[in-house]
C-alpha cells in the first residue's frame, strides 16, 4: 500500500504526496500529459524533443543539472506514447531544490535558436543510431504503421522521420511548449519522510504563483475496428529472421487490461512460460520468443514476437505460434499457472513500493489514468481475474481479422 494525500492548486496543478518513513531520500516526479499521441502528424517527435530541451536551462537557471548535482541528487526523464515524465531523487533536506528547479522550467524554459538547433542534432542522431542504423531498429516503426491507420500510435515516440525535427521552427516548438507545459496539464508527486501537509505546502510555495494556460483536451482520431488480416514482409541486414503478430486490444483503463496482462505473463513469463516451453525448448523453432502488451491509454496492442532458428521457415514458425495463440481460447491456464503469475505481479508490486522513486512515479502515473486509487487496488484486481476471463479475452482479441503480421527477413 502507498498511503497518499492529494490536492489541486488553484492553477490546476495536481499534487500527490506520500510520507515514506524508511527513506532518507526524497523523490520528486513531474508528469506532463503529453506524448507522441499529441503531436501533429506533420511534426512528429516533438514530445521527445522536449524531453531534451527541458534540460537546456531557463532564463533564471541556465544549467539545470548543476544545482541537482550540488544537492547530491540525480535526475532523468522519459517520453512515451501518452506522457512525458521528469524525476529527481535527492536527500530529503534538499527537497526544495528539486521543487525550485521544476517550477522554474515549467513555464520559464529558455528556448533559443542555438539551443534548439543543438537538441535537434542530438535527437536526429539518436533517430539514426537507434532506429535506422541498428539491427531491428525500425521494427517498432514498421509494426505501428502496419497495425494503425489513423490513430497517432501509428508512429513511435522518436517520430515518423528525422525530417520532422530537422524542419521544426522556433515558433512551432515554442507553441508546443505553451500548449502542453503548464500547471493544469501536469501532475506533481512527491515521496519523502516529511508530513504530507508539509509537502503540499511546499508545492503551494513553489508552484501556486505559476500562471496557467488551459487548453481543451486533444480530440484524437479513433482507430476503426480492423476487419481483415494485414501482412508486411521486409528484408534487412540482421542476424536472424523475426516473426511478429500484433492484435488490437482495449485501453489501459479497460477491465480487459488485467486479463490481457496476465495472459501475456502466462505465455511469456520467463523460461516457464508457455511459448518458451513449446516453441523454444520442445519444438526448437525459435531462438527466443516473447508476448507483451503496450498498455497504452488508448486502445493498444498485444504483441507476439520471436527470432527464428536457422533453417526454420516463416510458414512453419507462424503455424506453430498460431497454435499456441489458439490454445489460449480454450485452455488458458491451470490453477497453478495462473496463481504463479498473479503472485509474481503481487511480489513485483511489493518490491517496487520499497523504492521511494517508484512510489512517486506510480502516484503520478495512476493519477494520470484518472483514478489514483488504482495504485493500491490493482493487486486485488489482478487476483480477481479468472481463467474463464482470460479465455474470453483471448477469443475476443486473437482473431485473424484483428491481426497484423510482420515478417522481418534477414538478408541471405
Amino acid at each position: 500500500m502507498i498511503p497518499y494525500s492529494s490536492h489541486t492548486l488553484a492553477n490546476g496543478l495536481r499534487v500527490l504526496v506520500n510520507r515514506d518513513h524508511a527513506s532518507k531520500l526524497a523523490a520528486v516526479n513531474l508528469l506532463y500529459r503529453v506524448g507522441s499521441r499529441n503531436e501533429n502528424p506533420r511534426r512528429t517527435g516533438f514530445a521527445h524533443l522536449f524531453e531534451h530541451l527541458m534540460f537546456r536551462g531557463t532564463r533564471r537557471i541556465p544549467d539545470f543539472d548543476g544545482p541537482v548535482q550540488r544537492a547530491c541528487g540525480d535526475n532523468n526523464a522519459f517520453t512515451n506514447n501518452d506522457y512525458t515524465d521528469f524525476y529527481i531523487t535527492l536527500p530529503v533536506d534538499n527537497l526544495e531544490t528539486a521543487l525550485w528547479l521544476e517550477s522554474d522550467r515549467m513555464t520559464g524554459l529558455d528556448i533559443t535558436p542555438e539551443k534548439l538547433e543543438t537538441e535537434k542534432r542530438v535527437v536526429v542522431e539518436e533517430f539514426r543510431q537507434r532506429y535506422l542504423n541498428q539491427p531491428y531498429g525500425d521494427h517498432t516503426m514498421l509494426l505501428r504503421s502496419l497495425a494503425y491507420r489513423v490513430h497517432p500510435y501509428r508512429w513511435a515516440t522518436i517520430g515518423l522521420t528525422p525530417d520532422h525535427i530537422l524542419e521544426a521552427t522556433l515558433p512551432e516548438v515554442t507553441a508546443f511548449y505553451k500548449r502542453y507545459y503548464h500547471p493544469s496539464n501536469a501532475i506533481l508527486s512527491i515521496s519523502a519522510d516529511l508530513g504530507e501537509q508539509q509537502m503540499i505546502d511546499l508545492a503551494e510555495k513553489w508552484f501556486a504563483a505559476l500562471p496557467d494556460t488551459p487548453h481543451p483536451d486533444d480530440t484524437l482520431p479513433q482507430e476503426p475496428d480492423q476487419t481483415e488480416p494485414r501482412r508486411l514482409e521486409v528484408e534487412r541486414d540482421v542476424p536472424a529472421d523475426m516473426l511478429t503478430i500484433a492484435f488490437h486490444t482495449e485501453p489501459r483503463r479497460s477491465p480487459d487490461f488485467y486479463a490481457s496482462d496476465l495472459c501475456s505473463d502466462l505465455l511469456a513469463g520467463g523460461d516457464s512460460g508457455r511459448l518458451y516451453r513449446r516453441l523454444v525448448r520442445e519444438e526448437k523453432l525459435f531462438a527466443s520468443v516473447n508476448a507483451y502488451i503496450t498498455g497504452d491509454l488508448d486502445p493498444g496492442l498485444f504483441i507476439f514476437t520471436g527470432q527464428l532458428l536457422p533453417g526454420i521457415g516463416f510458414d512453419e514458425a507462424e503455424k506453430a505460434l498460431w497454435q499456441e495463440i489458439e490454445a489460449m481460447k480454450d485452455c488458458p491456464a491451470t490453477p497453478y499457472e495462473i496463481e504463479k503469475v498473479k503472485n509474481k505481479f503481487e511480489a513485483n508490486t511489493l518490491f517496487g513500493e520499497i523504492n521511494v522513486m517508484n512510489k512517486a512515479m506510480n502516484l503520478g502515473f495512476y493519477a494520470m489514468t484518472s483514478d489514483a486509487s488504482l495504485v493500491n487496488r490493482e493487486v486485488a484486481l489482478y487476483q480477481a481475474v479468472t481463467p474463464q476471463e482470460i479465455a474470453a479475452f483471448s477469443r475476443r482479441t486473437f482473431r485473424p481479422e484483428n491481426s497484423s503480421t510482420l515478417l522481418y527477413r534477414a538478408k541471405r
